[in-house]
């Protein structure tokens, strides 16, 4: 039988990955793929190489952007939880509801 601590340990962990995903890449994934379809249809369609190869360099950029504020978000999450003075254990103590 599992121990109350492991079940919520079970919870979090499974809830965390979806929760990510809607928050922070969600908008920026549909702008890349948008944008390398208009870099497609310029680059193949209208023939407009220089444009399509220009739009096509987009997406990584939109990506990168996400993934850094995705990183700040997370950042700030930690020191929120580990405040000066506080140990470790304490900070994941609080996190996982045991205090």
């Amino acid at each position: 039988m599992a121990s109350r601590q492991q079940l919520m340990e079970q919870d979090v962990s499974e809830q965390q990955p979806a929760e990510m995903g809607e928050d922070a890449m969600g908008p920026a994934f549909v702008a890349s793929a948008a944008s390398v379809g208009l870099a497609l249809y310029y680059y193949f369609v209208r023939g407009e190489r220089q444009l399509g190869t220009f739009i096509g360099l987009w997406p990584p950029t939109i990506l990168a952007f996400a993934s850094y504020f995705n990183q700040r978000k997370m950042r700030r999450q930690l020191e929120t939880l580990t405040q000066p003075g506080t140990k470790l254990r304490e900070a994941f103590d609080s996190m996982m509801g045991n205090r």
